[in-house]
């Protein structure tokens, strides 16, 4: 039960990552060998419904990543850890399939193999990577041998993110009680525990992690949570200038870490509050439909199959939202909302069964 709980709250996770746009559209994603179209809607219920075509595997993509094209990734990592995600990030957005082993925080027993004890981990055809920016680096060389990792702006940028934005998200997750609750359950849930474990974590994790991060606060000089939050939010905003990206039409390097280490967040309290005040919103829902669903393995999956093959080639919506009728049809009446919901159980069910 354990294993299948966390296979559904993994796929609500997923799709929970498909945000509103702009107009009523649809358009082939950049790198999804699967085959997708999403559907863009003004009504800010409908959240990037994906759909399949026969025509989507992108040229430009193949050209990329031929040279890389390794036998086995597996991540090392916390499901909730803002380095991690960085590494997960980069992954998806690169389509490169991995593996995940979430490793238990309490006694670590899935990295003794390794002399290094922190996470990620990344081994890529049994190579050990560590330290999430050096993953990357050494990752991006093996897609583009002439990738510039010393472009000003982009290093700049990177630099922030793990000197100072990844400081102000612990302060706001366990800024309360509440909110410090809402962050174990999702570590918990999302985490490698024990049914007993996860009653220990939960709480008495929240317990301590709330006074942790008043530590944190005073170390990084933070007087108020929520303003740090939101000021690195526009801060992040401005350096965009208005480009799509950091990166232009493209996300770079910089994007890629800045989303990946504020989309465990999105959906806490803390994430939830930063896209209501802040302008970062509309650069999230960019990024998070140019990253597209997540590469990594389905490890419950019958035949270890990419997770997108459970949830991404089949579907209970109607077939007509595809086309011109189903896009006017969710942009001009109320229906998207309850047509998301129905995607989400579906999905869900097809999990339960697998």
């Amino acid at each position: 039960m354990r294993g299948l709980n966390r296979t559904v709250l993994l796929s609500r996770a997923l799709r929970s990552n498909f945000t509103a746009v702009s107009s009523a559209t649809a358009t082939l994603h950049r790198a999804a060998p699967y085959g997708t179209i999403t559907v863009r809607s003004n009504d800010p219920s409908v959240n990037g419904f994906r759909y399949v075509s026969s025509s989507s595997t992108s040229l430009a993509y193949d050209a990329q990543t031929k040279a890389f094209n390794p036998k086995e990734l597996v991540l090392f990592q916390y499901q909730a850890c803002p380095f991690c995600n960085k590494v997960a990030a980069f992954l998806d957005y690169y389509d490169i399939p991995f593996k995940v082993v979430e490793v238990n925080p309490i006694n670590k027993k899935e990295i003794k193999w390794s002399d290094y004890k922190k996470v990620p981990i990344l081994t890529v055809d049994g190579e050990q990577m560590v330290d999430s920016s050096d993953i990357i680096d050494k990752l991006i060389k093996r897609i583009h041998a002439d990738y510039d990792l010393n472009a000003e702006e982009e290093k700049k940028w990177r630099e922030w993110v793990d000197n100072h934005l990844v400081h102000v998200l612990s302060p706001n997750i366990y800024r309360n009680v509440p909110e410090a609750l809402e962050s174990f359950d999702y570590i918990t849930t999302q985490g490698n525990f024990s049914f007993s474990e996860r009653l220990v974590a939960k709480y008495g994790g929240a317990a301590a992690m709330y006074f942790v991060s008043k530590k944190l606060k005073k170390k990084h000089n933070i007087t108020d949570e929520r303003a740090a939050l939101y000021g690195a939010a526009e801060q992040w905003v401005d350096a965009l200038n208005g480009r799509k990206f950091l990166g232009g039409l493209d996300p770079n390097l910089a994007d890629l870490a800045v989303f990946g280490v504020l989309r465990p967040i999105r959906h806490l309290q803390s994430g939830r509050d930063m896209v209501e005040h802040t302008r970062i919103g509309k650069w999230f829902s960019e990024m998070d439909r140019a990253v597209g669903q997540s590469s990594r393995f389905s490890l419950g999956s019958k035949h270890h199959g990419d997770l997108r093959s459970n949830t991404g080639t089949e579907t209970c919506i109607p077939p007509i939202l595809p086309f011109q009728s189903g896009r006017d049809m969710v942009e001009q009446t109320r229906i998207g909302k309850w047509l998301y919901e129905m995607d989400r159980a579906y999905e869900d069910m097809k999990l339960l069964l697998s």
